[in-house]
């Protein structure tokens, strides 16, 4: 997350509504019915319409669905939209009113076939809009509700690149309910195209659906089309017009009932999926600029000019958390970019696990010879250790410096570096902002840096932020099937630089409130967009500079606007929409200020914080700073609901959604015993320079024993925990360790961790703390130090200490859970004899027989009686590594040193 990333306009909408809490109909056969054709539980949506306005780029959408309650009682009816997470929501507004009338003159409201909301009239009717206010004022509103448990957030994450955005009402019978939202966005163009994507999906048949797109584009329209998934091109051509000519172009999708069955005598929707409009622009000049009211919008993106050479390194993580498929995914993906690498072209592989490896010890060209070389590497690429970022990101960024220097590479070529990791930095160097610290020195502002996430087990917003701070930008990469294609999608955008530095430039003392207008790079396919104020709005001519570097030589183009000319072309009132380059600055202003932000501290964040708001409060946008309040009508009185701006995680505190980070210790690299994730184990092989590293897949509930020393009496045990709701499936759920228990027999001494407390037993005297706390426990030979949100370190004596790891995901999320991963980082005063799943004896483990039999890997285990046999650990060598086949259930649940896990 098909490709998965939309850079255009994604504009996913669950445009429907349904008696909440009943699933969609099965298909059945039409039959003889009392009410309406289109009725479901009651509830009639009569209409649905999907207006999109885009005026030079920027997307002005209105989804707006009707319904009526057929039902003698009262029905809850819910409105969901799917929107863009790029986009900001403008307004919502939710009429209803308790009673119906039909236009004077016509007859019953069951023949009524309303085109607007003005074809009825009401009695008694209430409208409910949504303010926008600053999101801290939003929270005092909404507290009161909240504290009546009453009230819910109406705008979640939802999928890849998605928001959704849900309000429900309670409608008496009779009676109707309309629902509008309103978005905006920039579009955004990627691989020479503008794209509108739209998640259809109501919930039953609608008998006046409709999607219409208006485009009015003063370059001129050069291409549009539209395609559905949901719908062959036979039955899409009947119900599906599309035209443009010079500046204007319309797409209309307006399916009949009997269209949209999913069978002939079906009375559910087949409208179940993706309906994409795609258009391009007349490109005569490489620029284009448009000024309305005091404000202009400059479009930049040049064709047909040489690619610049590349020098690229790759920084591969291949940690022990890559294993399994990701790490195929990734090997496959980097196997399809050394296709499409040009000749031109420089590259390196650097790999970081614990340490750090290179694939050649300088930046080389991609010739046919070292790109067959450099596809043998890969295909051998293999997991193994810990996660170095550090070192993996400064080695990569000191090879393309000395490259540079040493007049290695082409002078007129760029240099990118792509990282690629699915964690956080646990080894080296693990303090973020020192990482950030190191790589922004090294880089020095000469190169972009690019950091792909793989998965949700990470620190994305440390990522991100290193990204933005040296000129580039983080993408998260799903773990899905698709994996590979988002890598190979995500190269394909940075694949063929046309200009570097680039520049744009206005005359002197001419404008005010510029958007970003520096870029390191312009990429072929994309387009570089600037806007700004005019000091003097009754200036006749107005010019602008693009300077860059191309592949040959250097450019300027310069564009030049007759101000009457201007003013002219763009009286198209029809389909400009009020003041639409003022809002499209407001919306540039305001994400770039955003982005700033999350790099900002002090004076400088509370400025640009400042900025963003006003901004956002004066355009009516709903932002990350904002709210919109919506008041609803609910059981007699009014509720108070809230539309927040979702993100990838909070900028503002401390704990991401994602996974939390290591920052206190830095454990040595070798020996290490860990587990930590899904969940996954790394043991060290004693005397050799590799590690075993396999994956336990329980049932939650079932408690493991992970070390056990009869000589120094120290005994670890965790207990698996799972996803929210339950997964049954062992294949796609995960697992993590949801409780620690730590027992020392000789010192009398034992300790149980979950993410929320750490409880501490001494004999019979018991001492509990949160993970708000910052305290260090000390007592004869033990040391127990807690560092607030991050981790607690545990030693005992000078030979063994443990570190137990808070993983914190954002307490909202749909699936996952606060865990916990526990790191040996000392273990030289254990004995020979230790066994468990970490333990050091780790070519002997223990297999577990009942009644004579085998246990089942997934069985869970019980405090039933145990026996116990020597097995032996298969092992698999290859050249890379030393990989141990386990088998899964190896650990005793009866004897736990009277420790409760």
């Amino acid at each position: 997350m098909a490709s998965a990333w939309w850079p255009c306009l994604i504009l996913a909408l669950l445009s429907g509504l349904a008696a909440s809490g009943f699933p969609r109909s099965p298909s059945r056969p039409l039959g003889k019915r009392s009410l309406p054709e289109g009725v479901v539980n009651g509830i009639e949506v009569y209409s649905t319409k999907i207006s999109c306005k885009v005026t030079s780029r920027f997307a002005h959408n209105v989804v707006t669905t009707r319904a009526v309650n057929r039902a003698d009682t009262a029905k809850e009816v819910s409105f969901d939209v799917e929107l863009p997470k790029t986009a900001f929501i403008t307004n919502f507004t939710l009429w209803v009113s308790p009673r119906l009338l039909a236009p004077a003159g016509e007859g019953s409201l069951a023949q009524l076939e309303p085109p607007t909301l003005l074809s009825y009239r009401t009695i008694d009717g209430v409208t409910y809009p949504g303010n926008v206010k600053e999101k801290e004022v939003a929270k005092k509103q909404y507290e009161k509700a909240v504290s009546q448990g009453k009230t819910a957030g109406l705008v979640k994450a939802s999928g890849r690149k998605l928001e959704k955005f849900t309000v429900s009402v309670n409608v008496a019978a009779g009676s109707k309910v309309t629902f509008e939202l309103t978005y905006e966005e920039l579009l955004k163009r990627h691989k020479g195209k503008y794209e509108m994507y739209l998640k259809v999906q109501p919930k039953q048949l609608v008998k006046h659906f409709e999607i219409e797109a208006d485009i009015f584009e003063p370059q001129g329209i050069s291409t549009l089309d539209a395609e559905a998934s949901f719908i062959t091109n036979d039955l899409l051509g009947s119900a599906l017009t599309k035209s443009f000519s010079g500046r204007k172009g319309r797409v209309s999708f307006k399916p009949s009932m009997d269209q949209q069955r999913s069978c002939p005598t079906c009375t559910d929707s087949l409208l179940n999926g993706d309906f994409i409009i795609t258009y391009d622009v007349n490109r005569e000049s490489p620029a284009n600029v448009q000024i309305v009211n005091g404000y202009f919008v400059h479009f930049f993106a040049p064709q047909g000019l040489p690619v610049v050479p590349k020098n690229v390194v790759f920084v591969i993580d291949v940690s022990g958390s890559m294993h399994g498929r990701k790490m195929e995914q990734t090997k496959d993906a980097l196997l399809k970019i050394l296709e499409d690498v040009k000749e031109d072209d420089y590259l390196n592989f650097i790999l970081f696990s614990g340490d750090v490896t290179t694939w050649k010890d300088t930046l080389v060209q991609a010739t046919p010879e070292n790109i067959e070389e450099a596809r043998t590497f890969v295909k051998n690429i293999d997991d193994q250790g810990m996660t170095n970022i550090n070192d993996g990101l400064l080695r990569g960024i000191s090879m393309l410096n000395k490259a540079r220097e040493e007049h290695g590479v082409p002078e007129r070529s760029t240099s990118i570096v792509i990282m690629l990791t699915d964690g956080d930095p646990n080894v080296g160097e693990s303090r973020p902002e020192k990482i950030q610290e190191n790589v922004r020195n090294a880089i020095g502002g000469k190169f972009p840096l690019y950091n792909l996430g793989f998965g949700n087990n990470l620190n994305y917003n440390f990522l991100e932020s290193m990204a933005l701070e040296n000129h580039g930008l983080a993408r998260r990469i799903y773990e899905d099937s698709d994996a590979n294609l988002q890598l190979q999608g995500f190269y394909e955008e940075v694949a063929n630089p046309l200009l570097t530095g680039v520049e744009v430039e206005y005359p002197e003392n001419a404008i005010q409130d510029l958007t970003q207008s520096a870029y390191q790079h312009f990429y072929d396919g994309s387009e570089i967009v600037v806007a700004g104020r005019l000091l003097d709005e009754d200036m006749n001519n107005f010019k602008a500079d693009v300077k860059g570097h191309g592949a040959i030589n250097d450019l300027t183009f310069t564009e030049e606007v007759d101000m009457k000319e201007m003013e002219k072309a763009l009286k198209e009132q029809d389909y400009i929409f009020g003041n639409y380059i003022e809002r499209l600055w407001a919306y540039l202003t305001i994400e770039q200020l955003l982005e700033k932000r999350k790099n900002a501290h002090g004076e400088e964040k509370e400025n640009l914080t400042a900025q963003a708001l006003d901004l956002s409060l004066k355009y009516h946008f709903v932002t990350p700073l904002t709210s919109m309040v919506v008041t609803k009508p609910e059981d007699n009185e009014d509720q108070t609901a809230i539309a927040d701006k979702p993100g990838e995680g909070p900028a503002d505190t401390e704990v991401a959604r994602s996974m939390a980070y290591l920052t206190s210790y830095q454990p040595p690299q070798t020996p290490y015993y860990y587990v930590d994730g899904d969940p996954h184990f790394i043991i060290q092989v004693p005397q050799r320079d590799d590690a075993i590293c396999f994956n336990v897949d329980e049932d939650p509930g079932t408690v493991l024993r992970l070390i056990q020393d009869p000589i120094t009496g120290l005994t670890v045990n965790g207990q698996i925990i799972g996803e929210k709701g339950g997964n049954s499936d062992s294949k796609t759920r995960k697992t993590y360790f949801g409780k620690l228990g730590i027992a020392s027999a000789h010192m009398d001494f034992r300790m149980e961790v979950t993410p929320e407390k750490i409880t501490l037993w001494s004999g019979a005297a018991q001492s509990t703390f949160s993970w708000l706390d910052t305290v260090t426990v000390t007592q004869d030979g033990l040391s127990v130090t807690i560092n607030r949100k991050k981790n607690m370190v545990v030693s005992f004596g000078d030979g063994v200490t443990f570190v137990v790891v808070l993983h914190q995901v954002w307490k909202k999320h749909p699936v996952h859970q606060d865990f916990l991963g526990f790191y040996v980082v000392d273990s030289h005063r254990m004995s020979a004899q230790t066994h468990g799943l970490l333990g050091m004896e780790c070519l002997s483990f223990r297999l577990f027989r009942r009644h004579g039999r085998e246990e089942k890997p997934r069985e869970r285990l019980s405090s039933s009686p145990w026996t116990s046999t020597q097995h032996p650990v298969r092992l698999r060598v290859n050249p890379a590594r030393l990989e141990a086949v386990l088998p899964m259930v190896m650990v005793e649940s009866d004897s736990v040193q009277g420790l409760t896990v």
